[in-house]
């Protein structure tokens, strides 16, 4: 039988789950689409409030109870969903200016916190942290419950200062522990080089407002070298607002659809080439891996998608959608993906990413041990087939 306080602590619990639903109107959507299925979830879920509340071994603690149950929520959405407590939501809306010091991480979650990519000279780099480490704690706190929105937070500090993370890589067992030195850090820029006769590399470390104007730069100076097709290195690449992948991508296409952004129960919004654009017509290979993330991945997909360049090495992350801050009355919030880019085919770049034309794997090294020789993504780009450049000449 449910006790007067058992149903007292399924009111509690039961409000903040069902303005989950509410918020943005989404629960009479969901209701029209699902039909009864969305209130037997909520019936079960009184039900295992009521059984804990009864049976449990000790009497329950409802804020961490309803804590842990609204990150459950979230996390069962996407990896940058997240629930957000009244601390962190007073945070994120008073938009202060984190910490000056950054170790130049870019995380996502898999169980614990997880490494896209680590930004070029940066703490985290010459740490030699890599896409794929595990994060399972930050100071000795564990990051099992931890957002990613948190763990970003988390990560800066004062330059000068120290945050010591504990690193489980690939099969080992044994995690390792890994001290960063926070530092100033700016985006870096474009470079280039020739790296056989030629054939241009041009590594882009981000995207930037400034991202289409430094490649045109580049790209002049490498056509001045004798470069005849260009290799962009697009690996551990992830910092950069998505949009500011369009501007780049453009350089490239002539014409066709670029992306298409999609929120839900809305048109999808097509992003197309325009007249004067595609002024760089040099065949292109794109070199991507597990790091290769959000812009990048936009980047990427509109060349795919137009037959502009190929892509050899890993499959990228799946990672180019929005998040957007929901208030809960209570003062806690839900940062909840709102919008998503798609690649020119139409299909969802989040969660599965871009699959390489041709596969070569990244090589993992061990903690202490010095990089293996050679870079066999390199290799194999300088002998791959780019597509056909367009008919007509460009830049």
């Amino acid at each position: 039988m449910v006790t007067r306080r058992s149903r007292a602590l399924v009111l509690v619990l039961s409000v903040p789950v069902a303005l989950f639903f509410v918020v943005g109107g989404w629960l009479a959507r969901t209701m029209s689409a699902q039909g009864p299925s969305t209130y037997e979830h909520l019936r079960i879920f009184e039900d295992v409030v009521s059984l804990i509340s009864r049976s449990y071994v000790e009497q329950v603690d409802v804020d961490r109870v309803m804590h842990g149950a609204m990150h459950g929520l979230a996390d069962g959405l996407d990896p940058d969903s997240a629930y957000l407590d009244k601390t962190q939501v007073a945070a994120f809306q008073r938009k202060a200016a984190p910490p000056a010091g950054d170790t130049g991480l870019e995380l996502t979650r898999q169980y614990y916190l997880r490494v896209i990519a680590a930004l070029d000279g940066s703490p985290a780099a010459q740490a030699g942290l890599q896409p794929g480490d595990y994060i399972r704690a930050i100071d000795g706190q564990s990051t099992r419950d931890t957002s990613v929105f948190e763990g970003m937070r988390l990560l800066r500090g004062a330059p000068g200062s120290t945050v010591r993370l504990t690193v489980l890589r690939g099969t080992a067992v044994d995690p390792h522990d890994v001290v960063l030195t926070h530092a100033a850090l700016k985006a870096p820029a474009v470079s280039s080089r020739l790296a056989a006769p030629g054939a241009g590399l041009i590594r882009i470390p981000g995207f930037t407002a400034d991202t289409a104007a430094q490649v045109t730069r580049e790209v002049t100076t490498l056509r001045k070298a004798g470069a005849t097709r260009l290799l962009v290195d697009l690996r551990g690449t992830a910092t950069g607002d998505l949009d500011a992948a369009l501007p780049v991508a453009r350089l490239f296409v002539r014409s066709g659809t670029l992306s298409y952004r999609q929120e839900r129960d809305a048109e999808k919004v097509a992003v197309a080439a325009a007249a004067g654009d595609g002024s760089i017509s040099l065949p292109v290979v794109l070199m991507t891996d597990n790091g290769t993330s959000g812009a990048a991945e936009v980047f990427a997909a509109a060349l795919h998608g137009n037959t502009r360049a190929s892509l050899v090495g890993e499959r990228t992350l799946g990672r180019a959608a929005r998040q957007k801050l929901v208030a809960l009355p209570d003062g806690s919030g839900l940062l909840l993906t709102y919008q998503r880019y798609l690649m020119p085919g139409g299909a969802a770049i989040s969660p599965r990413g871009l699959s390489p034309d041709v596969a070569v794997a990244q090589p993992t090294r061990e903690f202490g041990v010095a990089p293996p020789a050679g870079d066999p993504i390199l290799d194999k780009a300088l002998t791959a087939e780019p597509p056909a450049p367009p008919a007509s000449p460009g830049a």
